[in-house]
């Protein structure tokens, strides 16, 4: 029992009847109602490696049937020879039915071994590289590994992201650059800033800290000026996303260039103004806002109707700003709470060193019952 292709591949062995199957259920069928004394079930590639021996073997053991398991050559390992790259040190995933974020997996510090399929191909993995910034990562990609027709490709991820491939194919990447940092706490003079306000570091580390990030949040940062809060948050949710919105063009150059600094590559710069901007970003887990440009209650709502479950944190300097927070959260079900944050940073005056006070920031945050 096996893929038509298995069965073919191993004709000039097989002296007995055959049934072309791929679904595990079915083959446990055929299994359970066939009376022969010796069945053979043909899987591709390891049977502990990504195969549907995993979940035939279940069902086999619920059913008290016996079963002997025969490992062959996985795609990893063929793909090594043909590359002469050792694979003991490399990260494993699958796109085959089944949704990977190839910005992600080089974000691990280990080169990305990826499963591809027909809808998820290394061609379309390699542009979100591309997207992400990361189009000159090296690539590897085996098509048809141990058949005839095996093909190897290297090459960059730009180079490969306009490409067609077999969907009988595996593909290598490179592990990501990175530059050591903080996970959460980076000065203020590490960033590179220009004329666009930034969150200072004290205020930042309180915002996270309400936000409760997980490693796989979709995040957006919502007025997000240089980046500041938007790289920490991409550091933190190094399994997630992070979209910073910001309608300044300077903004915008300074955000991608933070992202490029602190490796930061799964943060994605949108250009625009909100809430037009968040209409076409996918649902968000938490939300910052650092800046409404006057939209606030438009914003909270079209947040409250993408997911109304989303942790949505808020910072303001004016009194004005704190009313429109608190009456558009209110307005739109959510329990609020508020923090005042109040810092001073020494600052030498001559022979003494004196605190200087910085603008008293309120931190508003919004969450809807369970």
């Amino acid at each position: 029992i096996g893929a038509g292709r298995m069965l073919e591949s191993l004709a000039y062995l097989i002296k007995c009847d055959t049934i072309k199957e791929i679904s595990t259920p079915k083959i446990a069928e055929e299994i359970e109602k066939s009376e022969a004394k010796n069945i053979c079930v043909l899987l591709s590639g390891d049977t502990g490696f990504y195969s549907g021996a995993k979940k035939l073997i279940e069902q086999l053991e619920l059913s008290g049937i016996s079963y002997e398991v025969i490992p062959g050559i996985s795609s990893v390992q063929l793909l090594s020879a043909a590359t002469g790259r050792a694979w003991n040190e490399w990260n494993f995933f699958t796109a085959h039915g089944a949704e990977v974020s190839a910005v992600n997996a080089v974000m691990k510090g280990k080169d990305a071994f990826f499963v591809t399929d027909s809808k998820l191909s290394p061609a379309k993995l390699c542009e979100e590289l591309v997207q992400a910034g990361l189009g000159d990562l090296k690539v590897y990609i085996g098509e048809n590994l141990s058949y005839d027709n095996q093909k190897i490709f290297e090459g960059t991820a730009r180079e490969t992201a306009g490409m067609e491939f077999s969907p009988l194919s595996v593909i290598l990447c490179e592990k990501a650059p990175d530059k050591p940092h903080s996970l959460m706490g980076i000065a203020d003079d590490e960033y590179i800033r220009g004329g666009v306000p930034m969150t200072k570091q004290e205020v930042r580390a309180v915002i996270l800290s309400k936000l409760d990030i997980k490693l796989g949040d979709v995040i957006w940062d919502v007025g997000a000026g240089t980046g500041g809060v938007s790289v920490e948050l991409a550091l933190m949710a190094s399994e997630g996303k992070v979209y910073a919105v910001e309608r300044n063009e300077e903004g915008i150059e300074l955000i991608n260039r933070n992202r490029e600094k602190f490796s930061a590559y799964n943060l994605t710069a949108v250009r625009g103004s909100a809430p037009e901007a968040l209409t076409e970003l996918p649902k968000p887990d938490k939300v910052f806002i650092g800046g409404s440009g006057k939209n606030m209650h438009e914003i909270v709502k079209l947040i409250s109707e993408k997911n109304s479950d989303a942790v949505i944190v808020i910072s303001a300097i004016a009194l004005e700003t704190i009313g429109e927070a608190m009456s558009a959260l209110g307005d739109n079900g959510y329990e609020i709470g508020a923090v005042q944050v109040q810092s001073s940073n020494a600052k030498k005056v001559g022979p003494y060193n004196m605190m200087i006070a910085n603008n008293p920031i309120f931190i508003i945050t919004g969450k809807k019952n369970d």
